[in-house]
């Protein structure tokens, strides 16, 4: 009972200045943009500043205050809210790893630059295949991820394989666990030889609006593992798994998306492949 009145605590906590932020917008905002504009850009223009701009700040600002505590179980979005299970990681270096998912037929994800965004719009309003198309940013760690790869699904809008990565190091001579390995932060990890890939896989299958800030996001499918048993299926078939072991991080859950009436749930369990070198 005490769990539940949390919960809807918190729920009214984050609808209260949504609220809020509605009425400001509805009252100053969009008469501002209804007397410059015709009422339809009005009512986008409106749209977009409160949903991409004052809403995400206000729950950044309250997730300085409030950082989330919780186990490396998933990876959360640049305002905190829970995102992709952690479920796969792989050993290696970056080249091995952008080298052994290439050829199982996964591209590297282009990063989110002025240079790629004339194309992604374009994708994205005609349709035109993108194959490297750049994904959001998720956080793990305290970090957004390092590397990201992608199999666009041909003739569904908004559909694609995709997986995250985060490099971190691991205590090479015990067994790998949870306390093994290590949470660093710093880039020049990027280079070394032997590191652990930590990732988050997911199939999107549409469009949905968030349902804190009504922006536009990826939907995910449901079941997380199976897109993790397709990349070790994917390796092996390419002949390029030396082992492969699993260490659980949790007891397996139901996570509620962030995409509108969608959720998704996970073993808590994290397969590790070893490449072969």
């Amino acid at each position: 009972m005490i769990d539940l009145i949390w919960r809807l605590a918190k729920r009214f906590a984050v609808l209260i200045p949504g609220l809020v932020i509605a009425y400001f917008a509805v009252r100053d905002v969009f008469p501002a943009f209804d007397k410059r504009v015709p009422r339809l850009v009005a009512v986008l223009l409106t749209y977009i500043i409160a949903a991409y701009v004052l809403i995400p700040a206000l729950i950044r600002l309250f997730r300085i205050f409030h950082p989330p505590k919780h186990l490396p179980m998933y990876c959360v979005t640049p305002d905190g809210f829970a995102s992709d299970p952690v479920n796969i990681a792989i050993i290696g270096s970056k080249q091995e790893l952008i080298n052994a998912m290439e050829q199982s037929g996964w591209y590297v994800a282009d990063p989110h630059s002025i240079r790629h965004l004339p194309r992604h719009m374009l994708s994205i309003l005609f349709g035109w295949s993108y194959p490297n198309a750049p994904v959001s940013s998720l956080y793990l760690f305290g970090r957004k991820q390092d590397i990201a790869f992608e199999i666009p699904i041909e003739g569904e809008v908004g559909s694609r394989h995709h997986v995250r990565f985060w490099a971190t190091t691991y205590k090479s001579k015990k067994r790998m666990d949870v306390k093994s390995i290590h949470w660093h932060h710093r880039r020049a990890l990027l280079e070394k030889e032997n590191l652990l890939w930590v990732g988050a896989a997911s199939l999107d299958v549409g469009i949905a609006p968030i349902r804190h800030n009504f922006q536009l996001t990826h939907m995910v499918h449901p079941d997380t593992n199976a897109e993790r048993e397709l990349i070790v299926s994917q390796l092996r078939a390419e002949g390029l798994v030396a082992r492969t072991s699993k260490i659980r991080l949790g007891n397996p859950y139901k996570l509620t998306n962030r995409a509108w009436r969608a959720s998704l749930h996970a073993d808590g369990k994290m397969t590790i492949v070893t490449l072969k070198k």
